[in-house]
């Protein structure tokens, strides 16, 4: 779980080196084709069989997974990778919040899960509070790639339903990454890659969807699947110290604390939804 959140940070931070020279649309696309080369060799999903009734679902994750990507690295690129990825990290917040709220718990408990939404909701006023360099298109992409994180959630677990194994997310992939290569050879058209840019964009892919793709798959089999939502709280703390050490980017103090509020939000909401019976969703 650490390999995962660490990989995942570590990759977005790489990318984030080759947008003066690529731009955010580049990085994303040479991640997306990494990601569905690497998902298209380990699930090795059988696309002539699929039905039009797992076909629909595949094609919308598809969708939400070039769109989640490509709005949180241009987020990253205006506001920076710490609360890009916290805002992102609201998408899971929400339906684990929703999960909590949803299972038969006593009055005390459902109490306690509308706290956690208040401590979350007061982290987000924080980290969105009116200020001279307030980039409010960079938080807008950031709650856009909240939303299509919390999209992805729900719709891995019809694609589960209906796909044995992980065909399904592998489908889903290999669709984005074909959808990408135009998009891509204009992006690396319009501004001609160096070594050194591709290089990073390439360790973006693997470090933030092919590490996180096998470490999740590998901890889902050995820990309780709240025990992994909780672990992924770690994920916006690592983002905020990784884009210090990485980017050279500095958070003011308020910002950790909001940091801090939508962690235990997410930690408490987690545990409080662990009698669930949902299954955790892995991020690609």
């Amino acid at each position: 779980m650490l390999s995962s959140a660490l990989g995942s940070q570590t990759g977005a931070a790489l990318g984030a080196l080759a947008f003066p020279v690529i731009g955010p649309v580049g990085v994303v696309a040479v991640r997306q084709w990494i990601a569905g080369a690497l998902m298209l060799a380990v699930g090795r999903p059988r696309l002539r069989e699929f039905t039009a009734a797992q076909w629909r679902p595949v094609l919308a994750l598809a969708a939400v997974f070039g769109i989640m990507n490509l709005a949180l690295y241009t987020a990253v690129d205006r506001i920076g990778l710490g609360l890009a990825v916290t805002l992102e990290f609201l998408g899971p917040l929400a339906v684990a919040l929703a999960g909590a709220l949803r299972a038969p718990h006593s009055a005390a408990r459902r109490y306690a899960t509308l706290a956690c939404a208040l401590l979350a909701a007061i982290g987000v006023a924080v980290l969105t509070r009116p200020q001279p360099s307030t980039d409010l298109v960079g938080i807008g992409l950031g709650l856009l790639a909240a939303t299509c994180w919390a999209s992805y959630i729900l719709l891995s677990r019809t694609v589960g339903r209906r796909l044995s194994g992980v065909e399904g997310s592998a489908a889903a992939g290999a669709v984005s990454a074909l959808v990408y290569v135009p998009i891509g050879v204009v992006a690396l058209v319009a501004h001609p890659p160096t070594p050194t840019a591709l290089a990073c964009a390439a360790a973006a892919g693997v470090l933030s969807s092919a590490v996180p793709f096998l470490a999740d798959l590998l901890a889902l089999r050995r820990v309780p699947a709240h025990v992994f939502g909780i672990a992924m709280s770690a994920n916006p703390v690592l983002a905020a110290a990784i884009g210090a050490v990485v980017l050279g980017e500095a958070l003011a103090a308020l910002d950790w604390i909001a940091i801090g509020l939508i962690v235990t939000a997410n930690t408490a909401a987690v545990s409080a939804a662990a009698s669930s019976p949902a299954p955790a969703a892995l991020r690609h």
